[in-house]
């Protein structure tokens, strides 16, 4: 039986959704996707799950579009003579029988094309999202705000994991004015490998979400 896949949004870009990407990937041992990377340049997320989950090229799978201008993917895709088409993001065959991790980019209204944003994405591939929000002043209305737009998709979100300092009225404020449940918190990390992530994830996310 297929597992499930996850697709991993954010608050904001830089929030944390790689670190909460490559986490999953490495407690589930599952394989990590990201269709659309802007930003190549400086490096791609790929690369970064790769060293953090200490996954190989296999358990990974290539982007579907991949520009290096450190700009929102609607804008990367212009300045290179590109647009990017949701009809071409489909999960590869290579991923059947896997459990893949998706990172969408940026927050879930960043532009994709002159028409849709992330947020038509995650409605199109229509796996369960996952919102990785911070934990400091300011968490609660970008979280909310998250949440609403995939309700607004038509997408009910699997939870919120939080990252940073951990905040307990924070997370009661989302939970109770969300009605969504924080299914994980990933503190700071002195350093980032496998088996901090992995430890992470048995101390400090609620595995029956996942499992």
């Amino acid at each position: 039986m297929m597992e499930r896949h996850l697709f991993i949004t954010g608050t904001d870009t830089n929030v944390g959704k790689t670190v909460l990407a490559a986490l999953l990937t490495a407690a589930l041992d599952a394989i990590y996707w990201k269709p659309v990377q802007s930003g190549a340049v400086e490096g791609t997320d790929r690369e970064a799950v790769k060293r953090w989950a200490e996954v190989s090229e296999e358990e990974t799978l290539p982007e579907c579009y991949c520009f290096d201008p450190p700009v929102s993917p609607h804008l990367a895709a212009r300045l290179v003579g590109a647009r990017i088409e949701l009809d071409r993001i489909r999960l590869p065959v290579a991923a059947r029988g896997a459990r893949v991790i998706v990172e969408g980019a940026g927050g879930l209204l960043v532009p994709l094309n002159d028409e849709k944003t992330m947020v038509d994405l995650v409605a199109q591939l229509g796996f369960p999202a996952v919102v990785a929000a911070r934990a400091s002043l300011g968490t609660i209305n970008h979280t909310l705000l998250t949440v609403s737009a995939l309700r607004a998709a038509g997408q009910e979100p699997l939870g919120v994991v939080m990252l940073g300092r951990e905040n307990l009225e924070n997370r009661k404020a989302i939970e109770w004015y969300g009605r969504v449940p924080v299914i994980g918190h990933v503190p700071w990390l002195p350093s980032i490998n496998r088996n901090a992530l992995v430890k992470v994830f048995e101390k400090s996310f609620e595995r029956s979400y996942f499992l």
